[in-house]
């Protein structure tokens, strides 16, 4: 008998990869979501999963547009959307309810708990990796970490995600472990992004690891500017263990240029940018790209409701 019930705010890659492996593992899951096609899509046909064989496999879920009185939710939109989906929990959200987020980029924590309240949002960040193929659809892209903060009620979401067999844990540091996925993704993101490559081509080129390295640096040197430990020693190692475990996955950045969406690089390279600002840090790689990323998707039509 499914015992637990979870929501999933998202209808895209991680998202549907997420709902497919707590569906799997028999939790109730439901979807919210503001793409009509992918709503669609979920509520046909499931949400379905390729493997690394390159298997399918469908897993029941439900879809909405609009939900109520949810206990426990996980927050796996992009950072744009942010503050469109925190009023949304605002009403949807049971009084004694709590949200995890695991999206990228800085700031999400914060707007989340603005309009929640501080005692009904956690924290984590995932180095997990998913390709949206179709609406519904994801390829997994490398089995990665599930980070959390220490919380005194995130125990029901951290046993839900343990049923379904994600890597969990936990960490006493919060900025940490915000901090040490940021340097992750300033890494990797944009450069796959404007070189159109997945994230183990990174590795092949030279240059790309020389590069990759550097961003990396710099973003680790403003953490520790700020006094923040990171999660590992050498940030270039890291970045460089993470395109090597994810080295077929295509970039959340890159899916969303190819598919004329926005982009998070605001919460990356432009969060980065604006506290090296604030605290007299020079940061010109982050600066470099953040503005190439947004030069690029300017080039084409942004559309509306992407996940």
């Amino acid at each position: 008998m499914k015992k637990d019930n979870i929501l999933i705010v998202g209808t895209g890659a991680l998202a549907t990869l997420f709902a497919a492996r707590l569906s799997k593992a028999g939790i109730n899951v439901t979807m919210l979501g503001s793409w009509k096609k992918g709503i669609d899509a979920l509520n046909k046909n499931g949400a379905r999963l390729i493997d690394s064989t390159g298997k399918e496999n469908a897993y029941p879920v439900q879809a909405l547009r609009e939900s109520k009185n949810a206990q426990y939710a996980i927050v796996l939109v992009k950072s744009w959307q942010t503050e469109r989906v925190a009023h949304q929990l605002k009403k949807y959200l049971a009084k004694d309810g709590l949200v995890l987020t695991l999206q990228n980029g800085l700031g999400n924590g914060k707007i989340l708990t603005n309009i929640l309240g501080a005692d009904r949002v956690a924290q984590g960040v995932t180095t997990t990796g998913a390709s949206l193929v179709k609406a519904g659809v994801a390829r997994v892209g490398g089995e990665g970490l599930v980070s959390v903060e220490t919380h005194p009620r995130l125990g029901a979401i951290n046993a839900i995600l343990t049923e379904a067999s994600f890597n969990l844990e936990s960490v006493s540091n919060l900025q940490s472990l915000i901090w040490s996925k940021l340097v992750i993704n300033a890494a990797i993101n944009p450069l796959t992004a404007l070189l159109d490559i997945p994230n183990g081509d990174l590795l092949k080129n030279p240059q790309t690891k020389e590069m990759m390295a550097e961003l990396a640096h710099e973003t680790a040197n403003l953490a520790k500017a700020q006094n923040i430990p990171l999660a590992f020693d050498d940030p270039a190692l890291a970045a460089e263990d993470v395109a090597q475990k994810t080295s077929s996955n295509i970039s959340s950045m890159l899916q969303d240029l190819r598919r004329g969406a926005p982009t998070e690089i605001d919460a990356i390279c432009g969060a980065i940018t604006r506290v090296g600002e604030d605290k007299g840090i020079a940061t010109p790689l982050n600066k470099i790209f953040w503005k190439l990323i947004r030069a690029k998707a300017n080039r084409g039509k942004i559309r509306e409701n992407i996940p």
